[in-house]
């Protein structure tokens, strides 16, 4: 994980630092996908994904209404092991796509500015480890973004 420390560290660019999250989150986590959400005042924008098929890259939804804000509100990781079970998964958003199980840590800056999350096409345990490697990245995350303000939305909702 240090390799991925000095290159967010070295990132040139906002586009760079989505990259190198979303395809270590996935790599390092052996997910099958991805995702780098940032807050945009009430609404979660998710920004960028690898993903084994598509899933919300591009879209918005109600920080209330999804588990990327639910990490934010709360300000800790959330591990689900079956998302058809648990009632903070919005199911219509998730009924179409692989996902059963994820992952799901904040950025906090000290307040939240996005989440990262991974996903499993299976149930899936987060282990201690894959936890701990995830909020790292958040923090290591968090420091590269706020490099690059001006391609954040803009604060409000939760700070």
């Amino acid at each position: 994980m240090s390799e991925t420390m000095d290159r967010l560290a070295e990132a040139a660019t906002l586009e760079e630092v989505q990259q190198i999250v979303r395809t270590t989150a996935r790599s390092a986590l052996a997910a099958h996908g991805a995702t780098l959400v940032l807050l945009d005042g009430d609404l979660c924008y998710y920004a960028d994904e690898d993903s084994m098929s598509p899933l919300w890259k591009g879209q918005r939804f109600p920080v209330a209404n999804c588990i990327s804000g639910w990490a934010m509100i709360n300000h800790q990781t959330v591990a689900i092991r079956d998302i058809r079970f648990d009632s903070r998964i919005p199911q219509e958003a998730y009924r179409p796509t692989f996902v059963r199980s994820l992952l799901m840590a904040p950025i906090l800056r000290p307040e939240p500015i996005g989440a990262i999350g991974c996903y499993w096409a299976v149930p899936h345990t987060a282990t201690p480890a894959e936890i701990d490697a995830l909020e790292s990245l958040a923090r290591a995350a968090g420091d590269a973004l706020e490099r690059f303000p001006e391609g954040l939305p803009p604060r409000g909702f939760l700070n």
